[in-house]
C-alpha cells in the first residue's frame, strides 16, 4: 500500500492530517523520494522550499 502524501507540503503523513500545514487534502497519487537531513545546507531543500527535515515527495499528481 502507498504511502498518503499531504499535496500542499508534499510530506507523508501518517493519519488523516498534514503535521506541518494540518491540512487534510492527502493523496497517495506521487513520485518519486528526498529525505532531507540538514535543511539549511541542503541545496535540494532550498530549491524544493523545505525548512524542516523529514521524507518528502518530488511529484504530487
Amino acid at each position: 500500500m502507498k504511502k498518503k502524501v499531504c499535496m500542499r507540503c508534499k510530506v507523508f503523513v501518517e493519519g488523516d492530517r498534514c503535521p506541518l500545514c494540518k491540512g487534510n487534502q492527502l493523496t497517495t497519487n506521487w513520485q518519486g523520494r528526498v529525505n532531507v537531513l540538514h535543511p539549511s545546507k541542503s541545496v535540494i531543500a532550498k530549491k524544493m522550499d523545505i525548512s524542516s527535515e523529514g521524507e518528502y515527495v518530488v511529484k504530487v499528481r
